[in-house]
């Protein structure tokens, strides 16, 4: 018997390989990704078509952190035998998604990316032991939340 489960409203790739969840193998779209050489990619589908499960995807693929436990993740889908493969695991990701930031004011919406981006940079605070006094009292003024609307603005350069 099959114990497979349907994976509504998952949208971690991690979680749907992991939990053995049904898939239906997306890996192409990582080789035709690299194939095609463009600078900047714009991802558009209608709601609940599977984009924030993609960039997931993108990320476990390129991330440099969790190299061979992400590798892991791709075992007997389309990209294991690809050319392309051997850029599983060489970049540094930074994954940000801006789902919930709906907001009736622009206000409450500047809030919300603010704690989207203390969030963010709350998971790579392991990153502080490589950086000097002043980067880091940087970093921790994102973490907490001590920034203003021109640091928001530079926040994912800094990281």
């Amino acid at each position: 018997m099959n114990n497979k489960l349907i994976p509504i409203a998952v949208e971690n790739f991690k979680e749907i390989i992991t939990k053995n969840y049904y898939y239906i193998d997306k890996t192409k779209l990582i080789e035709e990704i690299l194939m095609d050489g463009a600078k900047v990619k714009l991802f558009t589908r209608p709601r609940r078509f599977g984009k924030t499960l993609n960039m997931s995807m993108l990320k476990y693929f390129f991330d440099i952190r969790g190299v061979e436990e992400n590798k892991k993740l791709f075992k007997d889908l389309y990209i294991e035998n690809s050319p392309y493969f051997i850029e599983q695991g060489n970049y540094p990701v930074i994954f940000i998604s801006m789902k919930g930031i709906a907001s009736d004011n622009f206000d409450e919406a500047l809030k919300k990316i603010r704690e989207k981006i203390s969030e963010l940079f709350d998971e790579y605070k392991d990153i502080l032991t490589y950086l000097d006094e002043f980067d880091s009292k940087k970093f921790k003024d994102y973490i907490i939340g001590n920034i203003d609307k021109a640091k928001l603005e530079n926040s994912l350069v800094f990281l």
